[in-house]
């Protein structure tokens, strides 16, 4: 038997994606715009966010989403009504991106009553059947076989829906994950598997706890297509989100989409992200912010000029600021809540 040679890794900051995808040429001004806005929404929300963890008004885990804000967007961007998401702890953008209300979920997350949990869930347990949210989950790749569960659930009821199933790189390694894209695949079930690739897996770098940094490639064993993306460019996760869902919608079962990301933030408030250089998230924001890239789109192609930037950012302020006022003015729970939404067998 001939002996296999093993592949060379290849160093994150030189990794390129693999295959290119054609970007669509923008459609409006009206649409580059709807991506700032939401973009800007998660970036505002995020930060505020913190400013409450640190004043002591959000208790528990809080992991932000500063950095990947181009991933949810761009991927959401491309959601029908009959679609759901499901994700990980790191899901308040998630939430925004399903037009969750800020202030529902800025109290879920100071644990009050007016949350989208009635204040039981806090920052990983957030949820809304009415907008096709299943969480927020904190078990590590958990949320997969979920997700999974609710594509069968669309093909089921032949309703054309997608299940929108967002994870992250330190969960690829988890079996749960293989056993859902077998059965996926087996299935062919309608679900578009999305890697958000922020390079750390809590405080370990890919390269040290994955022997196979090509994430997009891990369907290959199975059949299921995948691709690699630049998730600091909205509209090359949008057009890449675009083509997957020719594929999943049109009946061919799952794929798979690496988003190319990077969190500014530590892995959790706690996380002092010493395993990292200040240099190397210094030159990522000056760099690839996705932010502050279609900003400078939005002014060379005209389509907005720097009062209605500035006016946009001024009413998001004014959602974000009118959100953490609600919060702190909803009540906590009654103690009652404890007994409710439990499940009694026989």
């Amino acid at each position: 038997m001939a002996k296999a040679t093993p592949t060379p890794r290849t160093p994150a900051k030189t990794k390129t994606p693999k295959r290119k995808i054609a970007r669509k040429p923008v459609t409006s001004a009206e649409e580059l715009l709807s991506y700032y806005r939401q973009m800007l929404l998660i970036r505002r929300f995020e930060e505020k966010a913190g400013q409450l963890y640190g004043m002591g008004l959000i208790g528990g885990f809080c992991h932000l989403y500063i950095g990947q804000e181009a991933v949810v967007a761009g991927v959401q961007g491309n959601a029908q009504p009959q679609d759901s998401v499901i994700t990980s702890y790191r899901d308040h953008g998630h939430m925004l991106s399903c037009d969750m209300d800020p202030k529902g979920v800025m109290a879920e997350l100071t644990g009050r009553e007016g949350g989208y949990s009635r204040g039981k869930g806090g920052s990983m347990h957030m949820f809304s059947k009415e907008k096709k949210f299943y969480g927020g989950h904190g078990i590590v790749g958990g949320q997969v076989p979920l997700g999974t569960g609710l594509a069968f659930a669309h093909k089921y009821n032949k309703d054309n829906g997608v299940c929108y199933t967002y994870f992250g790189d330190g969960s690829v390694n988890q079996g749960q994950v293989y056993e859902s894209f077998n059965m996926a695949q087996l299935w062919s079930l309608p679900v578009l598997y999305i890697i958000e690739n922020n390079k750390y897996g809590m405080g370990t770098s890919l390269e040290r706890h994955s022997s196979n940094i090509e994430l997009y490639q891990r369907g290959a064993a199975h059949g299921i297509p995948g691709v690699q993306v630049d998730g600091m460019d909205v509209l090359a996760v949008r057009d890449a989100t675009a083509k997957a869902l020719e594929h999943v919608r049109g009946g061919k079962g799952p794929y798979i989409l690496e988003m190319l990301t990077y969190r500014y933030r530590g892995h959790s408030m706690s996380d002092p992200a010493k395993y990292r250089s200040k240099d190397e998230v210094s030159k990522v924001r000056s760099e690839q912010d996705p932010i502050d890239n279609l900003r400078e789109l939005i002014m060379k192609t005209k389509a907005a000029d720097e009062a209605t930037l500035k006016e946009i950012d001024r009413e998001i302020k004014v959602i974000v600021t009118e959100a953490a006022e609600f919060a702190k003015a909803s009540p906590v729970p009654d103690p009652s809540e404890l007994y409710t939404d439990i499940l009694v067998g026989e």
